[in-house]
């Protein structure tokens, strides 16, 4: 292969920019189904055997959810299996060691581009990267490094809906459309709850959204335009409202960013205020997340984790590797443009389940999961086993994932906010032949936030 990386700690070759193939690798689990729905265009000019933007997978969050729920699992099984008492050495040493050397792994790995990752817990803090900065690019990543958070957004947005219910704005059995009056027209009965569970029925939409941008589905080119420009709230309404829903409110779960986007423009109707002032003044701020913001533009602020995205080879119709440097937030809104860091992502998940940013009563009711099909999410959180619930807590972990076009994220607490875990990883394979193996690193993660 051509081109290099270089790391942290060591200099590896990797990919070049187009024309490399990622190595298909082994993962812990089935890569996601493609496709909950077909684009509103002519898919048949890519031909069976060229892959074009139209066959990317649209649930672009399950993957990540499902290695999530399986690492949970193995760590749980693990726990269960040691030395009564036994959690491994405190956060330093041998066990730093390992986690360091997870990754290194992770980032040395075919299709990543950087990783950056911190847990917090009774024996200690460890904080790790590995990998670069940007596609080809030398300065590698650093602990501190801001990242694309994508859906771990849709916790703050539903943290900012529940202060709301909390004063009396609305209830979460309030229909949308008495705030906002038309906006589903066609389905009346959904609810705030329903949007905040996604088990209002509505689509997804942002594969909607940008195939509304490109005249062809199959040109990678016109799909990275179409990441560049600028969206609102609107473009999701529109073609949400114009295309079925999955089913009627309140009867089956299926993840919805255009639900989370409705609840944005919900929040600045109600409140008269951007969504971007409101996250700062009533949780970065309060959370002590100095370095996390809801931009709405392109473009980087400070050291950063730019995303990059494989599209396969050209023979195949693909452009190699692309970065993510002119990605607009805008395409995810309310649903996914947050910023953040790993520190800044376990201070969120701390100050939001031990009741600092929204009352405990209201937090319980957040945590509670309303479906269990796919995963046991409540409003804006689900929860997963934890390896070791303190004695007389909740068994549960808590948090979200998430993932961009080229970057993977997630963020988790144990119930009684004594021990966090968060992870940045870019680099994406949206041809979906392959997906990174989120487990090397994250099941030591769990394990390595038990007290000893």
């Amino acid at each position: 292969m051509t081109g290099t990386r270089r790391s942290a700690s060591l200099e590896t070759s990797l990919f070049s920019r187009q024309g490399e193939e990622p190595v298909r690798r082994p993962t812990m689990l089935t890569v996601a189904a493609v496709a909950a729905f077909v684009l509103p265009v002519n898919a048949a000019l890519a031909g069976p055997d060229r892959a074009g933007p139209e066959d990317r997978p649209t649930d672009i969050d399950l993957d990540v959810t499902q290695q999530v729920t399986e690492a949970a699992r193995q760590a749980s099984a693990q726990r269960q299996a040691a030395p009564q008492g036994h959690g491994g050495p405190p956060l330093k040493g041998e066990e730093a060691a390992a986690l360091d050397a997870a990754t290194r792994q992770l980032a040395d790995t075919e299709g990543t581009v950087g990783v950056t990752a911190r847990v917090e817990g009774p024996d200690g803090v460890w904080r790790g990267a590995a990998g670069a900065r940007e596609l080809d690019r030398r300065p590698p990543a650093r602990p501190q490094d801001r990242f694309r958070v994508a859906s771990i957004t849709k916790s703050m947005v539903a943290t900012l809906v529940m202060q709301e219910v909390a004063a009396g704005t609305f209830t979460l059995d309030t229909p949308v459309n008495e705030v906002v009056p038309g906006m589903f027209p066609a389905h009346p009965d959904v609810t705030v709850e329903h949007l905040l569970s996604h088990r209002s029925g509505a689509q997804t939409g942002e594969g909607l959204v940008l195939a509304s941008r490109m005249s062809d589905p199959t040109d990678w080119e016109q799909f990275f335009q179409a990441l560049g420009q600028d969206y609102g709230p609107q473009d999701y309404l529109s073609v949400v409202n114009a295309v079925p829903w999955l089913f009627e409110p309140g009867t089956d779960f299926s993840y919805s960013n255009a639900g989370y986007v409705a609840l944005g423009l919900l929040l600045e109707t109600v409140t008269g205020e951007d969504l971007a002032d409101l996250l700062q003044e009533r949780v970065f701020q309060p959370a002590g997340m100095r370095h996390t913001d809801y931009p709405v533009d392109p473009g980087t602020n400070g050291p950063f984790l730019v995303g990059a995205a494989w599209t396969g080879v050209p023979e195949d119709g693909g452009l190699g590797w692309q970065s993510l440097a002119g990605f607009d937030p805008d395409v995810f809104q309310a649903a996914g443009a947050a910023v953040s860091t790993t520190a800044d992502l376990n201070a969120f998940t701390e100050a939001l389940i031990t009741g600092e940013l929204v009352d405990p009563a209201l937090v319980q009711d957040m945590v509670t999961p309303r479906s269990f099909e796919e995963l046991d999410y409540g409003l804006g959180v689900y929860r997963l086993p934890d390896p070791c619930p303190a004695p007389g807590q909740e068994p549960w972990l808590y948090g979200h994932d998430g993932a961009t076009f080229g970057t993977l994220s997630i963020a988790l607490t144990s119930a009684d906010g004594s021990r966090q875990l968060s992870i940045g990883v870019t680099g994406r394979d949206l041809t979906g032949a392959t997906v990174p193996d989120l487990n090397s690193l994250l099941v030591p993660m769990l394990l390595a936030s038990c007290e000893g």
